[in-house]
């Protein structure tokens, strides 16, 4: 459960939210389109990927013989495990999302572009950079403004495995009674 504690800020009141990695975020800033300018910059927290997690999102959602077994991906073109393309747009979505935690979330128009150049590996430890690069009003919800996005996915390598260019629709300050927070972090 989510409890207000300030007009921006939310906090966990039942258990705290906890990444793989060990670290605990308790309290996170809410985002608004109003916070938000064009090249602007948000790095997500890491994120570790586990065997056991590749190969569940395979079994329910890309049953492929390279993301199930590891000892038959062995003998394909990637010469071991690896994971779903769609598990690493999952994972980029969480990660986006707790990164930019739009007031009431974010509602997604579309992808206009998806790029896997590399893939992800069990033990591999993903980060999301996501750059606003275009904002305007809705023309027809007054009350959301429409926000172009570019997020690109890394490896603790940083070697990028998916880049992804986005449109969404986010609430604006001012349809909750908010008033403006002074800019972006």
């Amino acid at each position: 459960m989510i409890k207000r504690i300030a007009p921006n800020l939310r906090i966990a009141q039942s258990r705290a939210m906890t990444h793989e990695c060990g670290l605990i975020f308790a309290a996170m800033k809410e985002h608004y389109f109003d916070d938000l300018k064009v090249g602007d910059r948000f790095k997500s927290e890491p994120l570790n990927v586990t065997e056991k997690q590749l190969i569940e999102f395979a079994h329910k959602f890309d049953p492929q013989m390279f993301h199930l077994s590891r000892k038959e991906a062995e003998r394909t073109i990637f010469k071991g495990l690896v994971a779903s393309g769609w598990h690493t747009a999952a994972m980029t979505m969480r990660l986006f999302v707790q990164t930019l935690n739009f007031a009431e979330g974010a509602i997604g128009l579309g992808v206009d572009e998806l790029r896997w150049p590399n893939v992800v590996r069990p033990g591999d430890v993903l980060t999301v950079e996501t750059e606003i690069v275009d904002l305007r009003p809705s023309r027809s919800r007054p009350g959301f403004g429409i926000i172009r996005l570019r997020n690109v996915t890394t490896n603790q390598r940083g070697e990028i495995v998916q880049t992804m260019l986005a449109s969404a629709m986010v609430p604006r300050r001012e349809r909750f009674g908010v008033p403006p927070s002074g800019g972006s972090e």
